[in-house]
């Protein structure tokens, strides 16, 4: 599915509405270019979920875990830009709050995929050359991967990008 984000506030509205689908031991797997908006798209999905702390990019950290404030699962943000690949992932045992948490790993395109065999797969990109002038508009692609999804209406999330 492709989507249209045009603020950074629906890039969060985004987030809200896929968190609205998530419940414990899911996987989203995010991609896209530097800056644009992996992270305001986690943002998003942090409250919706209700999580404590803000959420800001994990980094320099690699990994941060925001315990839910409303009895929900917590979310385990993770950047895996610096890690040099599904080895040092692996080290960061992630599997050990898989199945309690909703894990967001930020650059996870071949890296986080074993993590789980049901995930969701988000690129957001940002417009390039002239037209990257000052804006916001983001091309947001959602792919679900696994059984998990196969009953989940994903064109619930709106915003349907007419390209």
């Amino acid at each position: 599915m492709k989507l249209r984000t045009e603020t950074a506030d629906d890039t969060r509205a985004l987030g809200s509405r896929v968190a609205a689908l998530l419940r414990a031991g899911d996987l989203v797997v995010l991609s896209g270019d530097l800056g644009a908006g992996k992270t305001t798209f986690t943002q998003g999905l942090g409250a919706a979920l209700g999580v404590r702390g803000d959420v800001t990019s994990p980094t320099f950290v690699i990994s941060r875990v925001h315990p839910s404030v409303v009895g929900g699962p917590a979310l385990v943000h993770v950047d895996a830009y610096r890690l040099g690949g599904v080895a040092e992932l692996d080290d960061l045992d992630l599997d050990t709050s898989l199945e309690d948490a909703v894990t967001v790993v930020e650059w996870g395109t071949g890296v986080a995929e074993g993590l789980a065999e049901n995930r969701l797969e988000i690129e957001i990109l940002r417009p390039h050359g002239d037209a990257a002038d000052d804006s916001e508009a983001r091309s947001v692609r959602v792919a679900a991967v696994g059984p998990r999804w196969a009953a989940v209406d994903l064109d619930a999330l709106g915003w349907a990008d007419p390209d």
